[in-house]
């Protein structure tokens, strides 16, 4: 019996092309921000419809892809066993690219539901929830034919991740389909908010944390040679992350319309999700023990624990900002920008492009990329482009907290909000520097990928037995 790693192989190729055109998409409206012009114009390229495909892109396209590669091959190794139901597993990948040509197509033209990370309108919904459908059956088919009792701490994870976005996309997108192109909400005012960022504060909680943990718990002990830290702490970090991460939503309403409680209910949940989430972090980051010497020669490894480092922080960072008199300076302005990107760039890129060099060459039967020097050119481009777009984020951000909350003495605003945009023009400039510098390293991503791929006919690896966890364990 054999893994089946084409459908990884495909999944780990379109990957790396989705990152490159989300991301290429982003430093288009970077850009667009720095001098607006550059729409050109044209309709479909102006910054209101091209925000939209930028996420869609790099969360659902690029970070979709990858949790879906990885948790295919995954499985596999830690349940010994081949992925239940190939055909359909075939689906899952031709269905979500499916998924994403018609985000390509329907966000440019305009048509969304106006809903944040989930504008697609109702028939890709419905596909969406077709694919998703799809892809559990194979993941917890596999899990329930494997040949060990055990379930890998990774697993947990993917699993969790799975069945709660499954969830959530049912639960918010429920809509009244008026034409094709077009449907009108289930709910209405504050509670479609509150629906609303429940769902989007947990598409950040389950399918941009939970699904990269599962990345984390299984890639970095993989890339260390070494088990991870504390399997006990592992658990604990999985069921406290899943029962408290549900409920901190509405800490992205604050001052709005919801009620006074059910704010102050997201801020709470959100300061005590810190504990599991740093819990994660060290745990992560403690597997390196006693194989720290290999920094400095596994750029892989670098990847993998400058992601932890930023999902330390990110972490940090969100419950601070959810905290009523933080959130009154930070609401509404670029430092928003700057945290969002600290996990997005900071974690979740930087984890996947980790995972995706530890696994691509093993897939081949190799130990290390086609080009490890080109693996280390492209850490320190990445890195180097982050911090320039966060760091110009945090201090853009404070700075027009501060300017739209100057006041006369006769109590009149010290600025208008056109004097806050000029304020702000230069630092535009160092953003789109550092996303510039993040798209590049994508790029030397793309071409170490395809010759690693590329350097000859990809091997069929033998299921492990039980007792013996072997090399592809």
């Amino acid at each position: 019996m054999t893994y089946n790693d084409k459908v990884v192989r495909q999944f780990v190729v379109m990957t790396v092309i989705w990152g490159i055109v989300g991301m290429l998409v982003g430093v288009i409206i970077a850009a667009q921000l720095w001098l607006p012009v550059l729409n050109f114009d044209i309709p479909w390229l102006t910054y209101g419809r091209l925000r939209p495909l930028h996420t869609n892109a790099v969360i659902f396209a690029f970070g979709g892809s990858a949790l879906i590669g990885t948790s295919f091959y995954v499985v596999q190794r830690t349940c010994h066993v081949r992925l239940y139901a190939g055909g359909l597993a075939s689906f899952v990948f031709w269905g979500w690219q499916l998924v994403i040509l018609a985000a390509a197509i329907s966000l440019p033209m305009g048509w969304t539901q106006g809903k944040e990370y989930a504008e697609l309108e109702w028939p890709i919904d419905i596909l969406i929830t077709a694919v998703w459908v799809a892809y559990a059956v194979v993941f917890f088919g596999t899990v329930i034919k494997r040949r060990v009792s055990h379930i890998y701490v990774a697993n947990w994870f993917y699993a969790a991740f799975i069945i709660t976005i499954a969830l959530l996309h049912i639960v918010n997108n429920l809509a009244l389909p008026v034409t094709a192109t077009k449907s009108y909400e289930v709910y209405t005012g504050a509670v479609d908010a509150m629906v609303q960022w429940w769902y989007g504060h947990n598409a950040v909680g389950f399918f941009l944390t939970a699904g990269f943990l599962a990345m984390m718990y299984y890639f970095v002990p993989k890339q260390a040679e070494g088990p991870v830290y504390s399997y006990r702490l592992s658990i604990v970090h999985f069921w406290a992350l899943i029962a408290i991460y549900m409920w901190a939503g509405p800490h992205h309403l604050h001052y709005t319309a919801l009620p006074d409680w059910v704010q102050s209910l997201g801020m709470v949940f959100s300061l005590i999700l810190l504990a599991p989430s740093w819990g994660g972090m060290i745990n992560g980051v403690m597997t390196l023990s006693g194989h720290w010497h290999k920094l400095r020669t596994d750029p892989v490894l670098k990847f993998m624990i400058v992601a932890l480092s930023f999902y330390g922080m990110s972490t940090f960072e969100g419950p601070m900002m959810s905290i009523k008199t933080v959130n009154a300076l930070s609401h509404y302005t670029d430092w928003t920008i700057g945290h969002v990107h600290s996990g997005a760039l900071g974690w979740v890129a930087m984890m996947t492009i980790g995972s995706l060099y530890s696994l691509t060459p093993r897939l081949m039967g190799k130990k290390v990329m086609y080009s490890v020097k080109a693996v280390d050119t492209h850490f320190w481009i990445a890195t180097i482009g982050i911090v320039l777009y966060i760091a110009s984020r945090w201090i853009a951000g404070v700075m027009q907290g501060l300017m739209w909350r100057a006041f006369n003495d006769d109590g009149t605003l010290t600025y208008t909000f056109i004097e806050t945009i000029a304020a702000t023009k230069p630092y535009y400039i160092i953003r789109l520097l550092g996303g510039t510098l993040f798209l590049a390293g994508m790029f030397i991503m793309a071409w170490n990928t395809f010759k690693t791929l590329g350097q000859a006919k990809a091997p069929e690896f033998k299921a492990a037995e039980p007792a013996d966890w072997g090399e592809h364990a």
